[in-house]
């Protein structure tokens, strides 16, 4: 990226990624204006920014990327994800598109567009060149009539596919370098021989086996009658539907969506026997003739943990399945949820010519299982060879594939020798189904245009560092050394983000050094805290798409203090209350049931109770009911109250809250409890000498996790954390988040730490308690 700011354009850097790391912070403490980009996912899919703004400091951030677009059931998808959370005064997406071979099709949708936003994307197509438009007003955003909340969040998309010839494949070449994308039309299916291995452990219970059994019964209705496949279950046994592969018939299809329809969860994780059983299953059959000779065979893994029942050693199970395996089928593997080790099924897929994908917990998970399955569902091709003239070319990227699936495309890249294209003629060797063929591609190579001159040579370059990486994880020590070494010197002469570097962007001191008494004291991260029911708090962070949590235990009446900052004198104290109907020699619930909120520099003064809301302000005071619903402004804070809901307040310059009053109901036992939680929206203004309970975690907290292991509990996950100089031991937790969700919350996966935080929070939880509800003492 590279930043304006106060009118000078800086540029950013490229640097290893600890060197990266350093410069931005030592910015940061000097209160300068920084930026740090840096990818935060394996396979660089994922990036974060962080930023710092010097005080009093004019920042325009312009972050300039490029992609590879991958071509999936036959269409390319430019996806940009939109989450403003208010609305914008300037809201525009703009998309140019050029492609020389012509469109096939372009479409463009949104997953939040209504029917009133549906008639503002404006798109139109050329032959070669498209154009998609999206520029809601501010009035046009709003996501009701007279709230401030937006209807903007969620995905843009714009899906294309190009118009391809006969000729098998399209060659592009820009100074010296040449790309080549293949993606043969209108090729016979071969058929498939699957083995879908299905983790059914305790793990997997409630919404996921559901989901797994839906998308199971969808994925058994589209096979083809000439495929085979065969259904294997675990947990800590293993169980098989039959004793090898079945043929799809329309008989056999509904008897195995009658046996998928009774899966259901126990016991724990058994996945090294489980997919050697695949294995051999696939073997079998082979040996037996029971498989057509022109077929090709795979493996389907579903899992959401770790092994923990039989081999649970990561790399031995690793080495028992690619042993097994000896290049003679391809295993794909889905990985369901948070808590699931993906650099493990990433690795045991590559070793096996296959690949991994996560599969996000949330009401579409049924929809990315079918999706992935229909990527890999319908190989047309195997044993693809793209081979290029010897005294032509050098330095190719990886050019040979297993199979090519319908509605996919293969990449290669290369240098050719002296940038001469006339001795370049490709060839493509292949098995269809039935017969081998090879294909000379004779292409003539019109000139290109490009917004970036030397897109070919990066695009070769950015495969390269991707293969690099790829390798980085396979093999011994010293082919994992030499691959990330590699890989390392192309990212920073190419100035790639990847997982070994990040790009900085720094001002620059001037000649009098920097001026540290107008600085700011900003922090590098940025943590959204909250405290709700038997109180859990919760610290989300989300630069590390991550969360920590604890839960805090005492008697009713206790007050403690969440929130106090000296230098605005804001503060947030907490009284408990117990459950109304206590059990006898049973631990008791407790909750928050009165908030006492003070900001001395406003005068603002709120005491929020389950009944009640009582404000203070400027010399006056009224009440609010939690059965009324009111928006109120006045000189330095406003108030929305939604009727028997929540209290969102902004305080000016300062902070923005949420209160939520909950009325929890047990039907059988015929009580009812009314509890408080309190999230802070927006604590970028306090100082940062903020501390209580959750204040201290405002500016963020540095923590690293180790020693993921399974934990006493089958459906948990332990693991070490180092925080603030400890060491700690902490589980795999689900908590609930209520802010953007009232009635039924979102599940937030965190790391719990025990004992009342202790180990996290600073001292301990009694070192919180005040003595009054209003106690402002610093």
């Amino acid at each position: 990226p590279h930043r304006e700011i106060d009118g000078q354009v800086y540029v950013g850097e490229v640097k290893e990624k600890e060197k990266a790391k350093k410069e931005y912070e030592k910015a940061v403490s000097s209160g300068q204006t920084a930026g740090l980009v840096k990818a935060s996912g394996r396979k660089m899919e994922k990036f974060s920014v962080s930023v710092n703004i010097a005080a009093k400091s004019s920042v325009t951030f312009i972050l300039t990327y490029e992609e590879l677009l991958q071509r999936k059931l036959g269409q390319y998808e430019i996806l940009t994800r939109v989450t403003p959370k208010q609305r914008v005064q300037e809201f525009q997406i703009v998309a140019d598109i050029y492609e020389p071979q012509g469109f096939a099709f372009v479409e463009a949708t949104a997953t939040f567009l209504t029917n009133d936003l549906l008639s503002l994307v404006e798109k139109t197509v050329t032959d070669t060149k498209a154009h998609v438009s999206f520029s809601p007003t501010l009035e046009q955003q709003r996501k009701c009539p007279g709230c401030e909340g937006t209807v903007i969040d969620g995905d843009f998309i714009i899906k294309y596919d190009v118009k391809r010839e006969t000729n098998l494949g399209d060659v592009q070449i820009v100074n010296g370098y040449f790309v080549h994308f293949f993606a043969p039309p209108d090729l016979p299916r071969v058929p498939k021989n699957v083995v879908f291995v299905i983790d059914r452990s305790g793990s997997m219970s409630g919404r996921k086996i559901q989901q797994t059994r839906d998308a199971l019964e969808a994925i058994l209705k589209d096979l083809h009658e000439e495929d085979h496949f065969a259904l294997i279950l675990f947990d800590s046994s293993i169980f098989t539907w039959k004793d090898s592969l079945t043929k799809a018939t329309e008989e056999n299809v509904s008897e195995a969506i009658a046996y998928v329809r009774e899966l259901r969860d126990r016991g724990a994780t058994n996945i090294n026997g489980a997919v050697l059983r695949a294995v051999r299953m696939l073997v079998e059959d082979r040996e037996n003739d029971k498989l057509p000779e022109r077929s090709v065979d795979m493996i389907i893994l579903l899992t959401d943990g770790m092994p923990n029942n039989g081999e649970s050693n990561l790399q031995t199970i690793q080495e028992n399945v690619h042993s097994a395996v000896g290049g003679k089928m391809t295993m794909f593997c889905l990985g369901f949820g948070n808590d699931v080790d993906y650099s493990f099924l990433d690795v045991l897929c590559r070793q096996n010519k296959g690949l991994a994908r996560r599969i996000f917990e949330g009401s579409d998970a049924t929809l990315q299982l079918q999706g992935f399955y229909d990527e890999v569902s319908s190989p047309l091709l195997l044993d693809v060879d793209l081979r290029y003239p010897d005294n032509a070319v050098d330095h190719l990227t990886k050019n040979h594939y297993s199979q090519l699936f319908n509605g996919s495309e293969i990449v290669v890249s290369g240098r050719l020798i002296n940038g001469d294209p006339d001795n370049f003629v490709p060839e493509t060797d292949f098995r269809a189904q039935g017969k081998a063929s090879m294909v000379n591609l004779e292409v003539s190579y019109p000139k290109q245009e490009y917004i970036f001159g030397n897109f070919s040579e990066r695009l070769w370059a950015y495969l390269t560092i991707q293969q690099l990486l790829a390798k980085s994880g396979i093999g011994t020590q010293q082919e994992k050394d030499t691959a990330t070494a590699k890989a390392l010197n192309m990212a920073l002469r190419y100035t790639f983000v990847t997982p070994l570097t990040s790009m900085v962007v720094t001002k620059p001191e001037t000649e009098d050094g920097p001026d540290s008494s107008s600085r700011s004291s900003a922090a590098s991260s940025r943590s959204r805290s909250n405290v709700d029911g038997d109180p859990h708090f919760m610290i989300e962070l989300p630069e590390r798409d991550d969360a920590l949590c604890f839960n805090v235990n005492d008697k009713p009446g206790t007050i403690f203090n969440l929130v106090r900052d000296p230098k605005s004198g804001f503060v947030v104290n907490g009284q408990i209350i117990g459950k109304k109907k206590v059990v006898q020699d049973a631990n008791t619930n407790t909750y928050f049931g009165r908030l006492g909120i003070i900001h001395q520099k406003l005068g603002v003064r709120l005491e929020v109770s389950t009944q009640d809301i009582s404000v203070f302000h400027d010399g006056k005071q009224f009440k609010l009911l939690w059965s009324d619903a009111a928006s109120i402004k006045e000189t330095n804070v406003d108030f929305s109250l939604t009727k028997n809901c929540c209290l969102t307040v902004t305080l000016r310059h300062s902070v923005k809250f949420m209160v939520i009053r909950h009325k929890k109901v047990w039907k059988r036992r015929r009580e009812h409890q009314d509890y408080l939680g309190f999230y802070t929206l927006d604590s970028h203004h306090l100082s940062a000498s903020v501390h209580g309970l959750l204040g201290q975690f405002y500016h963020g907290v540095e923590f690293e996790v180790t020693d993921l292991r399974p934990g006493e509990l089958q459906k948990n996950l332990d693991a070490t954390m180092y925080v603030k100089g400890q060491t700690l031991n902490v589980t795999r937790h689900w908590q609930k988040d209520f802010s953007s969700h009232v009635k039924d919350g979102e599940n937030i996966p965190c790391w719990f730490v025990n004992n009342d935080g202790t180990g996290l929070i600073d001292g301990g939880a009694s070192d919180y308690v005040v003595s009054e509800l209003f106690n402002t003492a610093f």
